[in-house]
């Protein structure tokens, strides 16, 4: 059993020459860590729908590939994971799934719509990158697996009923892939961030406690990945206590939520 504090992952420091695959890249924390990991030496495979971001990315990032893909397509998925791999000469180092759609919604107004099309980009995306990537990690018996999750994962919260479900899967989804996948020698790691400052957020009508920049979030991944964390949950002074609420009594945590909300 490992030590308290002791990385659970190879821990990912040296990041000269290897190759990084993030997906959803084009803004906000997908897009500065993949930034972060250039900078670092990585070379860098960038993947989101908006094909204008990732060519501006790859021309502001040399040596960087600029490779559109649509999550929610199995097929543009294993087009662009056979790409990815002939870039990389092999499975990529690392391979971080950072899309997602996110809209505030309530139980009284109630869209399907809008449900399911969270449930097919933040869920069902990772799923079909799964179906194209495991094969070529587990065959190579190495490399990295990071999925980008929320801290509104942990229990349900006001306005996020479509979303925080999503995120509360790829938490549980991100633990059972590192117990099948640890043995295997593949590194497994969830990003559960608070608030941080990217469109997705911008819908927000209400103040957002502890923000932080999507550069700050990326010096969080880039530091828990060279630690060999499992979990990296930031900013601490706020994800610190939305972790503490997770062991309240469901009276407890419903009350604490609604004076802190006024839901």
């Amino acid at each position: 059993m490992p030590l308290p504090g002791a990385p659970l992952n190879p821990p990912l420091r040296d990041w000269q020459g290897r190759w990084a695959w993030v997906v959803g890249a084009s803004s906000g924390i997908g897009r500065a860590t993949a930034a972060a990991l250039h900078a670092a030496g990585a070379r860098v495979i960038v993947s989101a729908r908006q094909a204008g971001a990732l060519d501006a990315f790859a021309q502001e990032h040399a040596g960087s590939i600029a490779l559109p893909l649509d999550v929610t397509d199995l097929q543009a998925v294993h087009a662009a994971a056979q790409a990815a791999r002939a870039h990389a000469g092999g499975a990529p180092a690392l391979v971080m799934y950072c899309a997602g759609h996110y809209r505030p919604q309530r139980a009284t107004e109630f869209d399907l719509t809008e449900m399911q099309r969270h449930l097919a980009v933040n869920y069902g995306g990772v799923l079909h990158l799964l179906d194209a990537v495991l094969p070529m990690l587990t065959a190579a018996g190495g490399g990295h697996l990071s999925l980008v999750g929320s801290v509104a994962g942990y229990r349900g919260l006001p306005l996020s009923l479509a979303y925080g479900p999503t995120k509360a899967a790829l938490n549980n989804l991100a633990e059972s892939l590192y117990l099948d996948l640890h043995p295997l020698g593949v590194g497994v790691s969830i990003v559960n961030p608070g608030f941080v400052e990217t469109p997705l957020t911008a819908h927000n009508a209400f103040p957002m406690p502890a923000l932080i920049s999507p550069e700050e979030a990326a010096g969080h991944i880039l530091r828990g990945w060279a630690r060999g964390r499992f979990e990296m949950n930031f900013p601490r002074r706020f994800t610190a206590w939305m972790r503490l609420l997770r062991c309240l009594p469901d009276a407890c945590y419903f009350a604490a939520v609604r004076r802190a909300t006024g839901a």
